[in-house]
Formats: structure tokens, C-alpha cells, sequence
């Protein structure tokens, strides 16, 4: 049960990390942006490839692959998704198109080795009720808990992050404060990918970097943002603590297999019971309409 408790904890907070990202871009541009796997796992590799080959020191090599993936998003806004935006199925199929083509292309370039890993923040281990912990895992919880109180303030007391919130709320009134649209929408696209990326730094010392990993990372983010809500903050952290839990306890109890399985079930059952998720707004709105 002590073991169901902490872990579950943990894995609560790894799912908020990488779910927070794809929800912030949804939240603000309402592009679904299914290249997050993507660009989790070219996050990573970037690190990797900084840190290995180019000598680099690994806090600077993480801070370049972070900076690198903002930069990214930003430019497959302006190039991409800024041209059919607007259009639902475009988009969700532009975006899903990039993240394979990332994912595929770094296949080709080699990762597909068990060498491609990240050292930890620091090594060591302790105990929390009698369960050993490595520390690398209670960073995924510090850090976790720091973004959630930093993307708060930030959306609260900073001019872009009101003019986020502004245009989250209502497009149309945010346009007629001058408040650009197309920036906004940019600038959320980039942020959600310097989250992304945030979130591979910080995860993927806990295991080896792969391909396939990416497509399982993009599951999970659009699990845990259609159970919360994907506009949601406060539905993707009661999110990430219910499949955190639901999960661990499968593990535990059933068997690691039915992990993802948990996903797909809670996403079946929320469309059929709560469409917009526990906390989401935007699909009964429009059903009002």
C-alpha cells in the first residue's frame, strides 16, 4: 500500500509535466498539438547529442535543447499551423504529421540504441515510508509542483501571460484591446514546446531515450488533458493524480501491461460521460450554442 501511495505520487507528477504543455498550447491557440511526442523525444535527443558528442556541460546542454524546442515551435506555428488555422482537421493532421516526421527522422539518424541516455540530477536515494526513492524522482515532483506555481503566477502577472488568459477567454475582445492573435497563438505553441522539452529533461534520466517512447508520451498527454480538460490547468493536475494513481495501482495489482490500457479507458469514458473533461468548458458551450 506504502508503495501504491508514493509511487503513485511520482507518477501523478510525471503525467502533469508532460500533459501541462499540450494543454497550455490548447488552452490559448486551441491547436491540439500532436507533434508534443515529437518534440519530448528530439528534447531529449538534443541533450544527448550536446552533452555527448559536443562536450557541453549537461545544465547548458539541457537549457540549449529547451531554448531549441521553443524556437521550433515557434517557427512550425508560423510556417504551418498559422496557414490552416482555424481549420480543425488541418491542423490536427499537420501537427500529427511534423511529430511523426521528428520522431521518424531521428529513428534514421540512429536512436535506436540503448546508449542514448541521460545522466541524472544527482544520485542518491531515500526513504519515504520505508519505499526507497531515488532522488532523480523526487525532482520530478519539486519541479512538477514549480511549474504549476510558475505558469500561475505567470499567466497572472505578466503582460504576455494576461494576454494569454485574454485570449483563452474571448478571441474576439482580446482583438479589440490589440491584443495580436497570431503572436499569442505563436507564443503558446512555443511555450508548450519549451515545456515539452522541460518535462524530457527532467523524465527521461529515469530511462533510456527511444523512438517509441514519443508516441506513448503523446497518449499520455492527450489522456490526461481529455480527463481534465484539455483548457484546464486545475483538470490537468487532478487529472495527472487520478491516472497517476489508477495506474500504479494497475501496475501493482494487475500488471505493468495494463498501464496504457488505463489511458485508453479513461479517455473512452470521459468522452462518453463528460465530453469537455471534469473540468473543461469549451464543448458544452457549444452545445449551448
Amino acid at each position: 500500500m506504502e508503495a501504491v501511495l508514493v509511487y503513485g505520487l511520482i507518477n501523478s507528477a510525471t503525467l502533469a509535466l508532460i500533459a501541462i504543455g499540450f494543454s497550455l498550447t490548447f488552452g490559448i491557440s486551441g491547436v491540439a498539438n500532436l507533434a508534443h511526442g515529437g518534440m519530448f523525444i528530439l528534447a531529449g535527443y538534443l541533450a544527448w547529442e550536446l552533452l555527448a558528442n559536443a562536450g557541453l556541460p549537461y545544465a547548458l546542454s539541457a537549457i540549449l535543447a529547451i531554448v531549441i524546442c521553443g524556437v521550433l515551435g515557434a517557427l512550425i506555428y508560423r510556417l504551418v499551423l498559422q496557414r490552416v488555422r482555424g481549420l480543425m482537421l488541418s491542423e490536427v493532421i499537420a501537427t500529427f504529421g511534423l511529430g511523426i516526421a521528428i520522431l521518424e527522422l531521428l529513428r534514421y539518424a540512429g536512436l535506436v540504441t540503448y546508449k542514448y541516455k541521460l545522466p541524472v540530477f544527482m544520485k542518491g536515494s531515500f526513504e519515504i515510508f520505508g519505499i526507497a526513492v531515488d532522488y532523480q524522482r523526487l525532482f520530478v515532483i519539486v519541479i512538477g509542483v514549480v511549474l504549476v506555481v510558475a505558469l500561475w503566477f505567470f499567466t497572472r502577472h505578466t503582460k504576455i501571460g494576461l494576454a494569454f488568459r485574454g485570449i483563452a477567454q474571448n478571441e474576439r475582445t482580446a482583438l479589440a484591446f490589440g491584443i495580436e492573435s497570431d503572436r499569442t497563438a505563436m507564443l503558446s505553441v512555443a511555450f508548450g514546446s519549451a515545456l515539452a522539452a522541460v518535462a524530457a529533461i527532467t523524465i527521461l534520466p529515469l530511462g533510456v531515450i527511444t523512438v517509441d517512447r514519443g508516441y506513448d508520451i503523446l497518449i499520455t498527454a492527450f489522456a490526461v488533458g481529455i480527463v481534465g480538460g484539455l483548457e484546464s490547468t486545475l483538470g490537468i493536475i487532478v487529472a495527472a493524480l487520478l491516472l497517476g494513481y489508477c495506474q500504479t495501482a494497475a501496475a501493482h495489482l494487475i500488471g505493468t501491461h495494463w498501464i496504457m490500457l488505463v489511458n485508453l479507458i479513461a479517455i473512452v469514458a470521459v468522452l462518453v460521460i463528460k465530453p469537455s473533461g471534469l473540468f473543461g468548458k469549451f464543448k458544452e458551450l457549444e452545445e449551448r450554442v
